[in-house]
């Protein structure tokens, strides 16, 4: 008789590929090394100029925050996110608002990339009014994302050496400028840290609370983890490496920056500052090139922040934790979240008009900055959960971790903190409207 062929039956998994510094890259990339350039000056306004200490202190936060996330990815090696570790050392119910206020944070990255290119934009071509660019480019990232239109990882990391290039401009301008300058007492070096004439603490803080927006994204390191080799090692320390290298990158940007631009001196663009700065240091080709630069990385980030929101209702749609008629419907053409695509795009839309990007920050920030309570929660849970005393360091680390993130969230403005609670609310109400029965359901078909 012939014999029969066997099919084997062992599951397909992702190649282990990723080294250590693959996945340093990776995050760089994924925050951008010109991360704290166009919230340069929303920082520098509310900190009192104090940009540099704003994004150091944010820079602790992170760090501690960093090494729960490491302690999170080394508990869950198969992958996850905010949404899954708060999910399983604390609650469902808590995992669930924790998604839906990163959920926000997904909305809202599209929301300020649209102001911020409109802006931008409004530099090239000032006859051309901001509500028109407004409209065209919360336009064209609702219609390329309709069509299917995605930003490669190829093109990112083009991108992001772009981008390293533009710095190295920017540096090189600076540096020129300054050279040129007469003699200067040592105080002058000193005033990005320190100015005792503008200095509060309450000022500082709540620069701070918009700073954290440097660091966003660091987190998606831990996706990576069925990818990475030795994960257990190399994903706990690329995160932390990767925020302390966005952290002294954004130092040096902005440190230098801040020297370029006389004290009390009012910049002709808040939204844009850094842009004005390149261009005092650099004249018109140095404008041209850092506007130009960070529109293009702003275009491509709102474009997949946008898909990356869809996606996100999309799966909470059909999980049953929001209506799944409207959110969990796939274009049977197109396979593209549709609904989910044209609704983001308005809110992008309406936001662009009723929001700042000062207000859009800030309101990103609310999201961010209790999903990293959280997770920071679950590691200290997750620590005392495995050995109890012996765990006291991770333990203690993850409740300093908890307290700074926390100290800043209340820093955030009073309308930050209002709107971010009635969206919170709103997730409340649709958790016990559709979570907990899709929840229920869940478990009827597990059993």
């Amino acid at each position: 008789m012939p014999t029969e062929s066997t099919v084997s039956t062992t599951r397909v998994t992702l190649k282990r590929s990723l080294g250590y510094w693959d996945l340093v890259l990776y995050g760089i990339i994924l925050i951008q090394p010109t991360a704290p350039m166009p919230s340069f000056g929303v920082i520098y306004k509310e900190a009192h100029g104090h940009v540099v200490t704003a994004i150091l202190c944010a820079m602790v936060a992170m760090l501690f925050t960093s090494v729960s996330y490491g302690r999170m990815a080394r508990a869950y090696p198969e992958g996850g996110s905010a949404f899954m570790y708060v999910s399983r050392e604390l609650h469902p119910s808590f995992g669930y608002l924790t998604g839906w206020c990163m959920a926000m944070d997904y909305i809202l990255n599209p929301l300020i990339c649209t102001i911020w290119c409109s802006k931008a934009a409004v530099n090239f071509l000032p006859e051309v009014p901001y509500f028109a660019w407004a409209i065209f480019f919360a336009a064209m990232f609702t219609l390329l994302n309709l069509n299917g239109v995605e930003t490669s990882a190829r093109l990112n990391t083009m991108m992001a050496a772009a981008l390293g290039v533009v710095i190295v401009i920017v540096v090189v301008a600076i540096t020129r400028y300054l050279l040129r300058l007469p003699h200067q007492p040592t105080e002058f070096y000193t005033l990005p840290f320190y100015d005792r004439q503008t200095f509060t603490a309450s000022a500082l803080f709540r620069g701070t609370s918009i700073a954290v927006l440097t660091y966003i994204g660091f987190d998606g390191i831990s996706t990576l983890t069925d990818e990475a080799k030795e994960p257990q090692r190399s994903i706990p320390r690329a995160i932390v490496a990767t925020c302390l290298i966005t952290g002294l990158l954004a130092s040096i940007e902005v440190y230098l920056a801040q020297l370029v631009w006389p004290r009390g001196l009012a910049f002709p663009d808040i939204d844009t500052a850094y842009v004005h700065i390149s261009g005092r240091a650099g004249g018109p080709i140095v404008f041209a090139i850092v506007n130009g630069a960070l529109l293009l990385a702003t275009i491509g980030s709102g474009m997949a922040s946008q898909l990356g929101a869809a996606r996100l209702l999309l799966a909470m749609g059909q999980d049953g934790a929001i209506p799944s008629r409207f959110f969990g419907v796939v274009h049977p053409k197109n396979r593209i979240p549709r609904n989910n695509v044209l609704l983001i795009g308005a809110i992008c839309l309406v936001g662009a008009f009723a929001l700042s990007y000062e207000r859009g920050a800030e309101l990103l920030n609310f999201g961010a900055l209790l999903a990293f309570m959280g997770v920071n929660i679950s590691s200290a849970v997750l620590g005392w959960r495995q050995g109890r005393g012996a765990q006291w360091l991770p333990i203690l680390l993850a409740v300093l971790g908890f307290a700074v993130c926390l100290f800043i969230w209340m820093n955030l403005s009073t309308p930050a903190l209002i709107a971010g609670s009635a969206w919170a609310f709103v997730g409340v109400a649709f958790w016990f409207l559709y979570g907990r029965n899709a929840g229920g359901r869940k478990a009827r078909v597990q059993a």
